[in-house]
């Protein structure tokens, strides 16, 4: 880790990343994902200058999230109360802009009104809504059913009426709820890291106030956002004394997003730890899968939408997703194409079969390792896997592994959070706020906007640097100040000792000379226990 040539502290860290959010902010203004007759022209003043600002405000943003990490690892780290205040602070200029990074929000909403309209969302894609909603929506995913769960629908058809007033009006009514999310992750993350004998606020460094937090969860207003906050508490429950309580609150993020789901073993564990008597893991997981049959069905019959979902979690991948699997598929069957096999098309599903595969492995090694001590780590671990090799990905599924990795890993495991904050950080930067892919002038424009950021940060730190080099030293102490103080008396020697009352000296005996006689009969004889020269006191 470089040397920085001057004091960062937290108050430096929340200005740097507040200049950042705003930057960005501002910029997603013009470059954001903005209602369809809001979009300026591709090429005109307004998009150049949103986007530049926006990477110039990424850009500011992370470098503030790396630095305060470094002062939490500091020997003066920041309070959790400051790290919470960062997180709000951080977040403030985000809540006002249009969504960012994506266009999923518009989605949300549709398949909101759609559950309102009585439309089975399992079965038809937010086209069969029409009106100026299914506009909003991005081409891709306009004729395909929803994946998601009652409990988020349930929350979308609530915001049905905000989205009749308005489509900016129902945007703000879906980022609070996500927002609420954040917050219940930032509560659960310190609570986690207590039990689980982890660092609090290396936890709600790396999973609050990470980049993908801000950028995703609240300037895209993500699901995902609820999903994690209920996941979290219910981990929180079960590592206390309501498992019961823990495993509905995982059911219910499960029916918001389904990869939730893995937190339920992690939770029947946690109970049979707590378990007398024969078979405690067997009774333990029939409780456990009881309470989650009960939640479900609860849910379900509130929310009206049916088990339509079961069958809609096979939801089809874009062809342009860049995951792991999907990018290895094109590669290959590119290379078969061009060498003429009739295979090519098979390329794909098979490296996506193979990436189902290794997650699977990934899991059963990860519980394997992990169960009995750190089952929440193994949940971690698991929906890490789940996100990386899967056969799609965006850059918020990354939090998925993170947000718990980031509370539950041990304090020895160095390497998970490196990895979890490097992946991070690149990720924050590789999606346009437009959520759609770059042309050619968009990809510089970005370039040009971040190496603007790189210039600010470099220029800061110099004249950073310049003040502290700059900075008088503590003047130096007078002579007479500098000299010790009177060292304190020397300790006698034991022939220079002062009598004490209770035994006066005895002067030492002269040395016998030849001719003087043996002692008289009647003197004291000497105890052979106490050694020549001393007294019967002790002294010499």
């Amino acid at each position: 880790m470089p040397v920085l040539r001057f004091p960062v502290d937290t108050r430096r860290c929340q200005l740097l990343g507040l200049t950042g959010s705003a930057a960005l902010a501002a910029g997603g203004t013009a470059a954001g994902a903005l209602p369809v007759r809001d979009v300026p022209a591709p090429h005109s003043g307004a998009a150049v200058l949103g986007l530049a600002a926006a990477y110039f405000g990424l850009v500011l943003l992370v470098a503030a999230w790396a630095l305060l990490g470094r002062t939490a690892r500091g020997p003066a780290p920041p309070s959790l109360r400051s790290l919470l205040l960062t997180l709000a602070l951080w977040a403030a200029p985000l809540l006002l802009t249009p969504p960012l990074f994506s266009r999923d929000v518009y989605s949300y909403l549709a398949q909101g009104a759609m559950v309102d309209a009585g439309i089975d969302v399992y079965a038809h894609g937010p086209s069969r809504l029409g009106g100026p909603l299914t506009a909003e929506v991005a081409p891709v995913w306009r004729h395909t059913p929803t994946p998601y769960g009652p409990v988020f629908l349930g929350c979308a058809s609530a915001l049905a009426e905000f989205a009749r007033a308005g489509v900016v009006t129902g945007v703000l009514g879906m980022r609070l709820v996500a927002l609420l999310g954040v917050a219940l992750m930032a509560l659960c993350l310190p609570a986690l890291a207590r039990r689980c004998g982890a660092d609090p606020r290396t936890a709600v460094w790396l999973g609050g106030l990470n980049p993908l937090v801000l950028l995703h969860l609240v300037g895209g207003a993500h699901n995902d956002a609820v999903m994690l906050g209920l996941l979290g508490a219910g981990l929180v429950a079960a590592l206390g004394r309501w498992p019961a309580v823990g495993a509905a609150l995982v059911t219910l993020a499960a029916l918001v997003k389904a990869p939730a789901a893995l937190g339920l073993p992690a939770v029947a564990l946690l109970r049979a730890r707590r378990g007398s008597g024969r078979h405690p893991r067997l009774r333990a997981a029939l409780v456990t899968g009881g309470t989650a049959a009960a939640t479900t069905v609860a849910a379900t019959a509130l929310a009206g939408t049916g088990y339509g979902w079961t069958s809609a979690l096979d939801t089809p991948v874009s062809p342009g997703n860049w995951s792991l699997t999907s990018t290895l598929g094109r590669l290959t069957g590119a290379a078969l194409r061009s060498a003429g096999s009739g295979l090519a098309e098979f390329a794909v599903p098979a490296w996506h079969l193979t990436g189902l595969a290794a997650t699977a492995v990934a899991v059963l090694v990860s519980w394997k390792r992990h169960h009995l001590r750190r089952p929440v780590y193994a949940v971690g671990l698991s929906l890490g896997a789940v996100a990386v090799l899967g056969p799609a990905i965006r850059p918020w599924y990354v939090l998925w592994g993170v947000f718990l990795i980031a509370a539950t890993a041990p304090g020895g495991a160095v390497r998970p959070r490196r990895a979890a904050a490097l992946l991070s950080g690149v990720l924050a930067l590789v999606v346009m706020p437009s959520g759609f892919a770059p042309d050619h002038n968009q990809l510089l424009i970005a370039v040009g906007g971040s190496t603007l950021g790189v210039l600010a940060l470099w220029c800061a730190y110099r004249v950073a640097a310049r003040a502290a080099d700059r900075a008088p030293l503590p003047e130096a102490l007078p002579p007479e100040a500098a000299r010790p103080e009177a060292l304190p008396p020397a300790v006698p020697r034991p022939e220079e000792r002062p009598p004490t009352a209770s035994c006066p000296k005895v002067p030492p005996p002269a040395a016998p000379r030849p001719q003087d006689s043996p002692p008289a009969p009647d003197s004291p004889a000497r105890d052979p226990h106490r050694p020549l020269g001393s007294t019967a006191c002790g002294s010499p």
